[in-house]
């Protein structure tokens, strides 16, 4: 997210250093846990995009008690860098969860911020604005110099120079939507690692799924789970005789509904079923990267 918008690169980064400023100290961590109340900062992640909305959570709903923290350390703190930093600072998966359930939360995820891209900017502007005058800060936007710049012969008269417009629309143009873009292709990303790792073991995932099956169907997915482990012409397991496992486990395994976890603890307990034991580790290993 960041790499594609410079205003979220140096966000990201004033974000990332206010939870540092902290965690550097014992003490100013305590000063930090005497002012808040409710969530506590995190470090900015720089591969998952949840960390960075846990990260920025914390603040957003505590800002005044997070700038209170950090006036404290300023005032306290004898080094000159951080209690410069400080100052600078100032201005600011369940393992449970089923994937079925997941995919459609992503989904969900997905078309909110699709909505939001179009219709959020405003409620953001208004929410920004109401913290900006309980922190006792302006609410108007910096007024750009107009710089007059003659258009390139290519260059779409319909297209609004960013120039022209007014400093709410250029923020909106150049940082609000770059932003929720980037969340949305996030998302995007993950909703397929989803889909493909429903594909893979979709039917692994609960004890239920698996006793529906028929014979075709059973066997094409241990078929296509062996292709798919498949490394240098050699594979974790052996379709035929997971299929052969499976098959006994449909009858086996108690009827109630278990979920991959609780199967796996199963077939551990019987000792007999190698190829559905490497099955489930795999999948559980999916699930929670």
């Amino acid at each position: 997210m960041a790499k594609t918008c410079g205003k979220a690169k140096d966000f990201f980064g004033i974000i990332q250093r206010i939870y540092t400023i902290f965690a550097n100290s014992t003490k100013k961590w305590q000063i930090l846990k005497d002012n808040i109340t409710r969530l506590t900062p995190k470090s900015v992640s720089a591969t998952r995009w949840e960390s960075r909305v846990e990260s920025v959570k914390a603040i957003r709903l505590q800002c005044a008690d997070i700038r209170e923290a950090l006036l404290q350390v300023s005032d306290i703190d004898s080094d000159p860098k951080t209690s410069s930093e400080a100052k600078v600072s100032k201005q600011l998966q369940s393992k449970d969860m089923l994937i079925d359930v997941a995919i459609e939360k992503v989904q969900g995820l997905i078309v909110f911020f699709q909505n939001y891209r179009e219709t959020g900017f405003l409620e953001a502007l208004e929410t920004a604005k109401g913290i900006a005058l309980e922190m006792d800060i302006g609410t108007s936007f910096r007024k750009r110099r107009k710089i007059k710049r003659k258009r390139h012969f290519d260059e779409n008269p319909d297209v609004p120079d960013i120039a022209t417009l007014s400093p709410e629309e250029s923020f909106r143009i150049s940082y609000f939507i770059p932003i929720v873009d980037q969340a949305i292709s996030s998302l995007t990303r993950r909703f397929e690692q989803y889909q493909g790792y429903q594909k893979m073991f979709g039917f692994l995932f609960t004890s239920e799924t698996l006793q529906s099956l028929d014979n075709e169907s059973l066997k094409s997915s241990c078929d296509n789970l062996e292709a798919a482990l498949e490394k240098d012409g050699k594979s974790d397991i052996d379709a035929n005789e997971l299929y052969a496992e499976l098959k006994f486990l449909q009858n086996f395994i108690p009827q109630e509904n278990m979920g991959p976890l609780e199967i796996l603890k199963f077939l551990k307990r019987h000792n007999s079923f190698p190829n559905a034991s490497i099955a489930y580790r795999v999948c559980l290993v999916g699930l929670w990267l």
